[in-house]
């Protein structure tokens, strides 16, 4: 069966919550301690897409793979044209290429919107496939901030890494606000 990247709807809210309770409960990509619950989650989706920015699944047969979103990176209104990425895959879909498939199109539709570049904020300087995903779409490594966070009884360093998106940063943005 084919796999579908699609805007996300409210009704892969369970999927959604389902998938991140996992990585909040198991690893280190998220710096939460305790999953927040389908309403939450189901708030903070609605908040992003009312904002403007994309929230996208996959999905294959019915079934949520992972989902993909660009949210603000700051609030200050300077990185009005910058957005953070955040992507999580079901455990079954891991290393299947689901998540390349969620951050190419996350990056087109970033682009779309004219958003001028995407920061990674990568929760665990262990992740090495995560980092080596980003790599390869055309992240560069612009940081690491060890010792961030403390989850699953150890410290943990945050890598950030960041992409041009569109024009980039050679012309100045068009954005006037942040959405």
């Amino acid at each position: 069966m084919t796999i579908l990247v699609r805007p996300s709807l409210a009704t892969d809210i369970p999927a959604i919550t389902a998938i991140y309770a996992h990585a909040v409960t198991h690893g280190t990509a998220s710096f939460e301690l305790t999953p927040p619950d389908a309403a939450e989650m189901a708030r903070r989706r609605v908040a992003l897409v009312e904002a403007g920015f994309p929230y996208l699944v996959a999905e294959r047969g019915g079934e949520i793979l992972g989902y993909a979103y660009a949210g603000p990176y700051r609030p200050r209104p300077a990185y009005r044209s910058t957005v953070e990425d955040s992507i999580y895959v079901a455990p079954a879909a891991q290393a299947t290429g689901i998540g390349r498939r969620l951050l190419t199109e996350l990056i087109r539709e970033a682009e779309a919107r004219d958003f001028r570049l995407m920061v990674a904020v990568i929760g665990d300087a262990e992740s090495h496939g995560s980092i080596s995903l980003h790599r390869s779409l055309g992240f560069e490594m612009v940081g690491s901030l060890p010792g961030i966070g403390y989850k699953h009884g150890r410290w943990l360093a945050s890598v950030l890494m960041q992409r041009q998106l569109g024009p980039g940063t050679a012309t100045p943005p068009t954005r006037v606000s942040v959405p």
